[in-house]
């Protein structure tokens, strides 16, 4: 009985491992996307103000 015991907690153990494992593979997924979409977002975002501000101006 013990032994049936000791393998549920270490089954349940190396679940939450694997878990955090793909918690920590999808966050570096995010950020490496976040990196290389973030310039270009930038430069989006810079081109528009860039037309409001010449409309602004009577440009």
């Amino acid at each position: 009985m013990k032994t049936i015991r000791n393998f549920i907690k270490n089954s349940k153990g190396a679940t939450a491992i694997e878990y955090g494992l793909i918690a920590a593979l999808i966050a570096v997924a995010a950020i490496t996307a976040l990196r290389s979409l973030g310039g270009n977002v930038t430069t989006t975002f810079q081109s528009a103000a860039n037309g409001m501000n010449s409309t602004g101006n009577g440009g």
